[in-house]
């Protein structure tokens, strides 16, 4: 996992200014932006994988990963008021997108 000292920026608890506040949020968001579109691939072999369009959208598995979100969040102590809306949208998004992959190599 990436952190603070790798990405070469002021921990939140040391920041004094509102720069470095700024060069630390944008610092994670391109760590972020990495880290989804390594998640779109896997969205991308799921839709290489999955046999049929009726199985993209699988309400066990988004059950699975949002419950697992929420156990990560209270662990490393990120508001679940953050995470769960969040990943409910990055799951949505997701399945748009490996529908659409989907669709593109099949139909």
């Amino acid at each position: 996992m990436t952190t603070v000292s790798d990405l070469n920026i002021t921990a939140p608890e040391d920041c004094e200014t509102m720069a470095q506040v700024r060069e630390g949020v944008d610092a994670l968001d391109r760590e972020l932006v990495a880290l989804i579109a390594t998640r779109a691939k896997y969205m991308e072999a799921a839709a290489r994988i999955k046999p049929n369009r009726e199985v993209v959208r699988d309400e066990w598995r988004i059950n699975d990963v949002i419950s697992k979100v929420i156990a990560e969040s209270e662990r490393v102590g990120l508001s679940t008021s953050i995470s769960e809306p969040v990943w409910r949208e990055l799951v949505e998004r997701s399945i748009a997108y490996e529908f659409t992959v989907w669709d593109k190599t099949r139909l």
